[in-house]
């Protein structure tokens, strides 16, 4: 396959589902991972070796605009980030395709609406095989089929949070998640939420639409294959040719279309990268490349009732929304609440060195472990950059009156259930789990790099479908709004570019 018709860089949800869409084309298909196949050892299941160690953390180094290097929290596996990802599947809201108005600005529409984009929920659900159940939150948009699957059950101790929540006279929901529990658990007593999959019970974009994608002969994956730019065409409307090194060698690919989606970071910064006459990358026109980053801003909460010992192994079955429309008193937004997995003390170790272990062990072990997320709006100033091979991340955080606002009202319905400690403590900005943002589609070339089919307004043949095209952030995890879109674009693909 020295020419393909297509590369796709990328193997992660974004690239693994329209990978999937574009089975039966005839189109020749070569899939570009930096990654390789994640290995099954002891320490997929080792919350030390996972937690504490940063066993899977990559090797490589980005830094904060100033100058301070991290460890940044993506992974480079076939699969992507969805390889540790807790596999929520949520739609959007429908409110998140308008204008939405929030404490720290506005959030802006999508360029075309819910309705529009339903049917490729529909089907993503489908496609990643998704447990859930309608009827239990009233923020729940419009579904024109069920879920596949029923939800993911609740434990004892789950069973009774969700009763206790009920009591208060909200609305605790099931989380759709893309996971097989007893295929989950027979690998392990363990949650999956952070954990890497490798076997069958989380689905991803590996284990699901990447199996699909690769049962095709006409699509094929090379790994160990790190796309360092792309080259345009001499008159700059189309991409020549993907550069990329594997095995220590630089080589060239010259398809007819390529498909960037390395993820919202790394998208950015290929393009960014890449050399182009005015020097600030490639489908920049709108100088927009880069801006825009959006990552939610999140919390954990621990509820630890001393008296009552919290048994679960997963945990992550419940939601709650009541606050995501509006603070519950008829002011603006706040966010979502789920459920963490279930943390245990060498968990609480990464984050706080210096408490005894049996402390933490005890924390862990009568803590009911929650995730409050709220929207980051996007600001032109918060954005990627690159300086050589580095990646600059500056990060510019928004709306921070909505975490304030949901922590303290979920502090107080936790007391009120009967935990008597709730402790609280914001995510590192440091760690880009729901990077997006970045490459936003839109109608106007002036402000976006991308159309609403996420092809390139600056070369034909240029594509980006991964988070990095999403104009906001809303406050939900972000997985399957990036499948539906990819579907949908594949969809496109195969009646604009591969008809006869």
């Amino acid at each position: 396959m020295t020419n393909p018709d297509i590369v796709i860089i990328g193997s992660g949800i974004g690239g693994a589902t329209i990978a999937s869409g574009l089975v039966g084309s005839g189109a020749s298909i070569l899939m570009l991972e930096r990654g390789e196949l994640l290995p099954a050892t002891p320490h997929t299941r080792d919350t030390r070796a996972i937690f504490v160690d940063g066993h899977y953390r990559p090797k490589e180094m980005w830094r904060e605009a100033g100058g301070a290097a991290f460890n940044p929290g993506n992974y480079y596996y076939v699969g992507g980030n969805s390889k540790f990802y807790g596999a929520v599947l949520i739609r959007y809201r429908r409110e998140d395709f308008s204008v939405m108005e929030h404490y720290g600005g506005v959030s802006p529409a999508w360029p075309f609406s819910y309705e529009e984009f339903e049917p490729w929920y529909s089907k993503a659900e489908q496609l990643f095989r998704v447990r859930g159940a309608l009827g239990e939150d009233p923020t729940e948009p419009f579904h024109s089929i069920p879920y596949p699957f029923g939800p993911v059950p609740d434990e004892p101790p789950i069973a009774r949070a969700r009763a206790e929540l009920k009591g208060l006279g909200l609305h605790p929901a099931s989380l759709p998640l893309g996971v097989d529990i007893d295929a989950w658990l027979m690998d392990g007593k363990t949650g999956w939420d952070a954990f890497p999959n490798t076997g069958t019970g989380k689905v991803d974009a590996q284990t699901g639409p990447l199996v699909t994608a690769l049962a095709d002969r006409n699509i094929r994956l090379e790994t160990g294959a790190h796309v360092e730019y792309l080259e345009a065409s001499s008159d700059a409307t189309t991409i020549a040719a993907v550069h990329y090194r594997q095995d220590g060698r630089l080589k060239k690919v010259t398809p007819k279309l390529v498909i960037l989606s390395a993820g919202a970071v790394n998208s950015a910064a290929i393009l960014l990268r890449s050399p182009s006459p005015n020097g600030n990358g490639l489908a920049n026109r709108s100088d927009q490349v880069g801006r825009n980053f959006m990552n939610h801003n999140s919390s954990a909460m621990l509820a630890i009732d001393p008296r009552r010992r919290n048994t679960s192994v997963y945990q992550k079955t419940l939601m709650l929304n009541d606050y995501y429309l509006s603070d519950g008193k008829g002011g603006r937004p706040l966010g979502n609440v789920q459920l963490l997995g279930k943390i245990d003390g060498h968990m609480l170790r990464a984050n706080v060195k210096l408490a005894p272990k049996f402390a933490l062990d005890f924390m862990a072990g009568h803590a009911v472990d929650w995730y409050l997320m709220c929207e980051d709006l996007p600001d032109p100033e918060s954005r990627i950059m690159v300086d050589g091979k580095d990646i600059v991340m500056q990060w510019r955080r928004s709306n921070m009156q909505s975490l304030d606002g949901l922590t303290r009202v979920m502090r107080e319905n936790f007391r009120a259930c009967g935990y008597p400690i709730v402790l609280s403590r914001p995510f590192d900005k440091r760690t880009p789990s729901h990077q997006c943002g970045t490459v936003k589609m839109g109608d106007d070339p002036a402000t976006s790099p991308l159309d609403p089919f996420c092809r390139s307004f600056d070369h034909k043949n240029l594509f980006v479908v991964d988070a990095g095209f999403l104009p906001n952030s809303a406050a939900v995890n972000p997985a399957l709004s990036i499948a539906a879109q990819a579907l949908r674009v594949a969809d496109h693909i195969r009646k604009t570019e591969l008809v006869a």
